[in-house]
């Protein structure tokens, strides 16, 4: 089958094509998997940390990809939750141990990372960690609602917004976009303000209904109740503890930040960034329930998801237009038309 390989660590500024189009065999479904044969897969910032080694996969060569959407080819033995023709989708929690905290067990492995994911015609997952897919949403569609909708979801409970309160959003990405109108329907009262670098991504922003849009150093109105993080550097995290009110909570989603603005944390101060009981939570991966949670509710609103596409054999470029801040949505890569 066809896939594409990631076979060593580097940075992506010595080496913009991390990824090979390699030919390898097709996998087996051990007893409890089943195979799936992909139609499309999502690009996440993961897969970055991933390449550059911020988050590296415990052994190499690997095959990326962790917002997969399919068909059920094959079932293995003692497999009873899914048949055959099935249309699957599998998130960046390929198998834990099933308790409520899965997601920061020992146990917990990463598709794409620990095994290998979507970026490729077929692969293998646990029954109980791959979800159906609802028929509102295309295949294209469904694959970001399983990382960035799914985290995105996970981010918002965490948040502990109630509704009239204020929400922000930092960086308005993949996760951002559906987390602004995730919000917007759970919280109907709560205003939503989008700090983000780019006036592209602002203006998306008013238009899926933001109520205020700023850059990442801008004043708000008012100081929102919550933030969630959702960039890769550490001056958003700087000027969103800033800009919290007393008693706020600060939401950082994001597996590892990068390196080259982190001197500025330096700069941070206690009575002007954190006192006032200013809170700071990390999101940890994601669970079953997050992703099983989320998909009904997302189709219920429905969500707008924009996404654009690339072939497979094109991955490299999606990594290097996500990385360098090509951003409108969500990337989405094709394996089978």
């Amino acid at each position: 089958m066809r896939a594409m390989l990631l076979k060593s660590i580097a940075s992506m500024d010595v080496s913009d094509r991390p990824l090979s189009l390699e030919d390898i065999p097709r996998p087996e479904p051990s007893s409890g998997e089943i195979l799936i044969e992909v139609s499309v897969c999502g690009v996440c910032h993961t897969e970055l940390d991933e390449i550059e080694g911020r988050t590296p996969p415990p052994r190499l060569p690997v095959v990326p990809g962790h917002e997969a959407v399919g068909r059920v080819a094959e079932v293995g033995a003692d497999c009873s939750v899914h048949a055959i023709g099935d249309r699957v989708g599998v998130g960046w929690i390929h198998s834990s141990d099933g308790s409520d905290t899965e997601n920061i067990s020992d146990d917990f492995r990463a598709t794409g990372r620990d095994e290998n994911g979507g970026y490729a015609e077929f692969m293998t997952v646990p029954e109980d960690y791959a979800y159906p897919i609802p028929p509102s949403f295309s295949d294209a569609e469904a694959a970001p609602l399983l990382c960035a909708g799914g985290v995105g979801y996970r981010s918002l409970r965490l948040a502990r917004l109630e509704d009239g309160q204020i929400l922000g959003l930092t960086g308005f990405g993949g996760s951002g976009h559906l987390v602004l109108q995730l919000a917007k329907h759970l919280y109907p009262s709560s205003p939503v303000f989008v700090f983000a670098r780019s006036g592209h991504e602002r203006e998306f922003a008013r238009e899926l209904g933001a109520d205020w849009c700023g850059t990442t150093d801008a004043s708000p109105p008012e100081a929102p109740q919550a933030i969630i993080d959702t960039t890769p550097a550490w001056k958003p995290v700087l000027a969103a503890l800033e800009h919290l009110r007393p008693g706020g909570r600060l939401v950082i989603n994001a597996i590892r930040k990068e390196d080259h603005d982190r001197e500025l944390m330096a700069s941070i101060s206690y009575e002007h960034h954190l006192w006032k009981e200013k809170e700071i939570k990390s999101v940890a991966n994601v669970t079953r329930r997050d992703i099983a949670e989320f998909l009904p509710i997302a189709a219920a609103i429905p969500l707008r998801v924009n996404v654009q596409t690339y072939a497979l054999e094109n991955a490299n470029e999606a990594l290097n237009d996500l990385r360098n801040g090509h951003v409108r949505g969500s990337k989405v890569i094709v394996i089978k038309q």
